[in-house]
């Protein structure tokens, strides 16, 4: 009975110092594991700060990104109706020129009219002559005439002056507006090019800053369930420190008890 208690209380004093050896290594690897998983939960935090920055300057360029394509869809309109402009002044100096053409076919029959008519007065002139006393009043007339064909004559001559130069000027301006309407359609299809990468950059600013949202959501997660762990591990360290603190108290509570040497006989 004495060599039964006796290695009951031995395998008890081993056993309580195996205990409180793994009980302190538990504690001191749970102090570890709660180091570094605070550490991790203060990186986490970290992160989480700065995805919350990233995410707010993401959604800041999307939305400057939505006004500038706001911004190039303005301007293809302004580009449209500067374009529609152009054109409409194109075919109002178009009109200019083909009314100059017919002024200017008027003015030349007027030309005619007036060189026919002169002729007439000269040879009503000299039928006038040839009529001697009888013909002097015909002949004052047909000088008049005269008078009015050549002032007319000279007249359509310069009207005829006036309209080439304005038709030379008008060409001029056409050539000019049409260079500008060139222009313009140039412009208007570089603000169409703007117009789409901007829409594609904002499409993609949201996009990213959707999934920046998402990744700063599944961080926070993390961070939870880091905190949730650190404070698991703590609870784990604490346990186990209760742990060593029992053991340590069983090893000196079966430190008291002594064994007696075993008789020779009962050796044998």
């Amino acid at each position: 009975m004495q060599a039964q208690l006796s290695d009951t209380i031995i395998s008890i004093k081993t056993s309580s110092t195996t205990i409180a050896e793994a009980a302190g290594q538990i504690a001191d690897g749970n102090m570890d594991l709660s180091s570094r998983t605070e550490q991790q939960a203060a990186s986490l935090q970290q992160t989480a700060a700065s995805m919350e920055q990233l995410t707010a300057t993401v959604k800041q360029n999307s939305e400057n990104a939505e006004q500038a394509s706001d911004f190039a869809k303005e301007a293809r309109s302004v580009a449209n109706e500067g374009s529609a402009m152009i054109q409409d002044v194109v075919r109002t100096m178009c009109d200019i020129s083909e009314s100059s053409d017919r002024m200017a076919d008027i003015i030349a029959m007027i030309e005619g009219v007036a060189f026919q008519t002169n002729i007439l007065a000269l040879n009503a002139a000299v039928e006038a002559a040839r009529a001697g006393d009888h013909g002097r009043g015909f002949a004052v007339v047909a000088g008049e005439v005269r008078l009015l064909a050549q002032r007319s004559g000279s007249a359509a001559k310069e009207i005829r002056v006036l309209i080439e130069t304005s038709g030379s000027r008008v060409t001029l301006g056409m050539e000019r507006v049409r260079g500008a309407g060139e222009t313009m359609s140039r412009i208007e299809s570089a603000i169409e090019r703007v117009t789409t990468i901007m829409a594609e950059i904002a499409w993609a600013s949201h996009e990213q800053s959707r999934g920046i949202e998402q990744v700063g959501i599944a961080v926070e997660q993390m961070d939870e369930v880091t905190q949730q762990n650190a404070a698991l591990v703590q609870e784990a360290a604490a346990a186990a420190a209760g742990l060593d603190e029992q053991a340590e108290q069983l090893r000196y509570a079966v430190s008291f008890f002594r064994i007696a040497k075993a008789p020779c006989y009962e050796r044998g």
